[in-house]
């Protein structure tokens, strides 16, 4: 469904001394950290870096380097492309300051456990030289070591060893005898025994592999119990292949915790999940929709599920036709032939014909004569005998035949198509110089165009040729 009425979602970025503004372009989840992609209105690129909802870093890129962390969440993480209902849910805060590169490391130490700083490094080689960052990761290692803390210095270096899997340093330690009874403890454990003992890892290793049925089961009952929305994003991400009512019921739930029924209407839409059979309310909001004004969010809503919608629809139906803008109907031009099949004849009156008329001449600015019948071609299955539907016959017709450009002409000014009309006012005005009609009407077509020095200069000539007509 296109979303095009969901107003983007803004974002402040303070850079030092300077704050830029950009829209989310799109979030990509990964576990428990996330990747926000914002355009300025430069078009430049900014990323932001977030662990369970806390902005960590970023700043302007110009470009992903291939395998670092922003890549890998890009194409292996929960992607929500703009515009997007739940934007509203995975943005904390409108406005970001990025911190400075130079006390970050001190500033994650303070806030975050060694383990989980050394996750949020790995996930900063946009940003810093990948040398720089295993160095401190080698850091907390030989720290846990010195301190007779082997299960954590092997989660360490188990990390680091994904982190750069060709870091030989890395394999000799992780391989090493004395971390050999983990080794065993992580290759033999089931994984909620894993969970008991590194839930970092066993998320991390769960979502990776969440396509899995086993997998995907543990990260429900991880997530499950954090603030629901991450358990949402995992749910929507298989939504199509989970349909059972149950299941939506208790989505729905959790996801008005984050988002409007509106948005929630909207969201189930993208998702090809009819609100309308799901959600008990669901009318009552369409009807709140159509008494603000928002006809076309409202469409928006139904355009998906017409064919399942009952006769008492027909009235909103008929309503959202009425007033959803010319363009947005065009972009939806086939959802909307299905709508009005709902309608009763008897309402086909004179307001179908201004309508469609409005269709006509924003088509014919965009496309040629003969894409433009056939776009409105299925209208008339729906409406027969519409007076506008003719003419566009007519014109194209009158395209095969040179003789009547004139008529073809004035159809075209008709529509509001004035620079059309000129071309064929002046191919009449070649084949007959004499004749002062083309001459007239080409000024009339400038006029309405708005260049008067034009308009003035072919109305001389059409004196002209007229007063030769009265003397000759």
């Amino acid at each position: 469904m296109d979303n095009k009425l969901i107003m983007p979602t803004e974002i402040s970025i303070k850079d030092k001394k300077h704050i830029v503004k950009g829209n989310v372009k799109k979030v990509a989840v990964f576990a428990r950290s996330k990747v926000i992609e914002v355009i300025t209105s430069d078009q430049e690129k900014y990323y932001l870096i977030y662990y369970k909802n806390s902005f960590i870093y970023g700043t302007q890129l110009d470009r992903v380097e291939e395998g670092t962390f922003i890549d890998k969440a890009c194409h292996e993480g929960i992607i929500i492309e703009s515009p997007h209902p739940i934007f509203c849910a995975l943005i904390p805060q409108v406005l970001v300051t990025i911190p400075n590169k130079n006390n970050l490391f001190l500033q994650l130490q303070i806030h975050y456990s060694l383990q989980e700083m050394v996750y949020i490094l790995t996930t900063l080689d946009s940003f810093f030289e990948k040398e720089q960052l295993i160095k401190i990761i080698d850091k907390v290692f030989f720290h846990f070591r010195r301190n007779g803390k082997f299960m954590k210095s092997f989660q360490v270096i188990q990390m680091l060893s994904d982190f750069s899997p060709t870091l030989k340093s890395a394999k000799e330690r992780l391989a090493s005898h004395e971390f050999s009874s983990y080794h065993d403890f992580y290759h033999t454990s089931s994984l909620p025994v894993i969970l008991t003992k590194d839930p970092l890892f066993v998320e991390l290793y769960c979502f990776k592999n969440r396509s899995n049925p086993n997998e995907r089961i543990v990260l429900e009952e991880i997530v499950s119990k954090q603030d629901g929305l991450d358990g949402l994003l995992l749910w929507l991400e298989n939504a199509e292949k989970l349909r059972e009512a149950p299941s939506i019921e208790k989505y729905s739930g959790i996801a008005l915790r984050f988002v409007t029924m509106e948005e929630w209407m909207l969201i189930l839409g993208q998702i090809n999940i009819n609100p309308f059979q799901i959600l008990p309310d669901s009318k009552s909001i369409i009807k709140k929709m159509l008494e603000t004004g928002n006809y076309e969010k409202a469409a928006l809503c139904l355009l998906n599920f017409i064919d399942d919608l009952p006769a008492s629809y027909d009235a909103i139906l008929r309503l959202i036709w009425e007033n959803s803008d010319s363009k947005f109907v065009i972009a939806h031009l086939d959802e909307f032939i299905k709508l009005l099949q709902h309608l009763p004849h008897a309402e086909k009156t004179k307001q179908f014909e201004q309508k469609v008329f409005q269709f006509a001449e924003i088509l014919l600015k965009e496309h040629d004569l003969k894409t433009v019948h056939e776009k409105l071609l299925p209208i008339q299955k729906v409406i027969p005998n519409l007076e506008v539907i003719r003419k566009i016959s007519e014109m194209v017709e009158l395209l095969e035949d040179p003789d009547r450009m004139m008529e073809l002409g004035d159809y075209y000014a008709e529509f509001k198509q004035f620079d059309q009309a000129i071309d064929c006012f002046f191919w009449e005005m070649e084949l007959q110089p004499q004749d002062p009609s083309p001459v007239r009407k080409i000024s009339k077509m400038y006029q309405s165009k708005g260049m008067i020095k034009e308009a003035a200069a072919y109305q001389k000539v059409f004196a002209q040729l007229k007063s030769n007509q009265e003397t000759g």
